[in-house]
């Protein structure tokens, strides 16, 4: 298996003059110390690979010892175009991966774990709120079927922590091809769900705390709720 994070974008929402990963939290670490640590406790085993764009020398240095794919189309583009370019780095593999922004406690993995060995591709999400910027979900036959922040009655949000089975990549390879040059990864999930009828797993981890921060209120939150 391999692992993935996307850092590439801009993060402008969050108003830092550096990328988003690398901002820093009141327990004394960046968002993305915390989850190279969590993931390299987790899956020793396993090599970490960062998709950078903005800023990259800043990432590059700071974890020097990690792999790195480049988006040097980072400012034109988004997740669906960086989780390609990982992808295809990877076609042979099953592929964890998770956004840059994604603050989560490292016992969450005990329910990934579990999920990644019955190789069932998954979304991870929280069924115990639905925001309305947040990208939603709905089921059909106790898989996903529409996956996208325009989604009505959602179930819950996706968290931003996602895995796809070595079977399916080669056709979310291929869907996210057809993505358009902004569009979010989950638009090719949706596709490859509604038109080639991959089967997704709604992976449910509200027990556990788990956020984006893609606003300074979401840090001010983080920071309550991460202290240790």
């Amino acid at each position: 298996m391999k692992i993935i994070i996307l850092a590439a974008g801009i993060g402008s929402r969050l108003g830092n003059p550096f990328p988003k990963p690398l901002t820093p939290l009141k327990d004394g670490r960046t968002i993305m110390e915390r989850q190279v640590e969590s993931l390299s406790d987790a899956f020793s085993e396993h090599d970490i690979t960062i998709v950078v764009g903005f800023k990259k020398d800043l990432i590059m240095e700071r974890f020097p010892d990690l792999t790195y794919i480049y988006n040097q189309f980072f400012d034109a583009t988004n997740t669906s175009k960086s989780l390609l370019k990982a992808l295809k780095k990877n076609q042979n593999e099953d592929v964890l991966w998770l956004n840059g922004d994604v603050i989560f406690e490292p016992s969450i993995f005990d329910v990934l774990k579990k999920e990644i060995a019955r190789k069932n591709s998954f979304v991870s999400v929280n069924t115990s709120r639905v925001a309305e910027e947040e990208v939603k979900y709905t089921l059909k036959n106790g898989t996903i079927e529409e996956l996208s922040k325009t989604v009505k009655n959602g179930l819950g949000e996706a968290v931003g922590i996602n895995f796809i089975a070595k079977k399916d990549v080669q056709l979310l390879i291929e869907h996210l091809e057809k993505c358009g040059d902004n569009d979010y990864f989950e638009r090719g999930i949706e596709t490859a769900i509604q038109e080639d009828g991959m089967k997704v797993t709604a992976l449910d981890i509200s027990q556990y705390r788990c956020m984006e921060v893609d606003f300074k209120e979401d840090l001010e939150v983080a920071n309550k709720i991460f202290r240790s």
